[in-house]
């Protein structure tokens, strides 16, 4: 039997150290923010929906400053949704196709996206795993791994749904922090997934 499994998250929990984990398990991962520039790059007619809606979001050489791009749409939920309204349905086409031939040879695909919930694609999903991490740690990991200014990191962290919304939905829920031990917390969620 063959699962797509659906794995979320804010901003800093960890969603990358568990896809890195099941990919080492033989789970074919799908990284939604790498397909998400494979859609920008194949559709010009997304950048310019993206400038219709947020400005002057491009670099000298006409190509898109991503930079400028998350600042802009992450600085509100209300601008993080017209981000996603341009987004989604391209990047979820481009996921179902990718999802389909990875099938082929793989039981387990796991689709890696930090807004899967938001997208709609969570529904499509056999399993949704949500990674959680409190906010004080998520903002000291992200500081550092995207040398953030502790302003930026917030602008980023804000614009993102409450943990409900997240746990809510989640079918497992995989806690990244201290006390819990994330080695079992990622052994009890391989039982969960590669049990046919």
């Amino acid at each position: 039997m063959k699962k797509l499994v659906g794995l979320t998250g804010k901003t800093g929990a960890g969603k990358s150290t568990v896809s890195e984990y099941f990919s080492k398990k033989g789970a074919y991962i799908i990284d939604g923010d790498i397909v998400a520039r494979e859609v920008l790059r194949a559709d010009e007619n997304l950048i310019t929906r993206l400038c219709d809606a947020f400005g002057d979001i491009l670099n000298e050489d006409g190509t898109l400053n991503r930079k400028k791009l998350a600042s802009l749409a992450f600085s509100s939920a209300e601008n993080t949704e017209k981000l996603n309204s341009v987004m989604h349905p391209a990047i979820n086409n481009l996921i179902k196709i990718r999802a389909e031939k990875a099938f082929e040879n793989h039981d387990v695909v796991i689709v890696d996206a930090a807004a899967i919930i938001e997208s709609g694609f969570a529904d499509d999903c056999d399993v949704l795993v949500v990674v959680h991490a409190p906010f004080s740690v998520r903002k000291k990991r992200i500081i550092k791994r995207d040398s953030l200014s502790e302003k930026d990191a917030l602008i980023r962290m804000n614009g993102q749904k409450d943990d409900d919304f997240y746990l809510s939905r989640a079918d497992f829920v995989v806690r990244n922090y201290e006390p819990y031990n994330l080695e079992n917390e990622l052994s009890r969620l391989e039982k969960e997934l590669f049990a046919f």
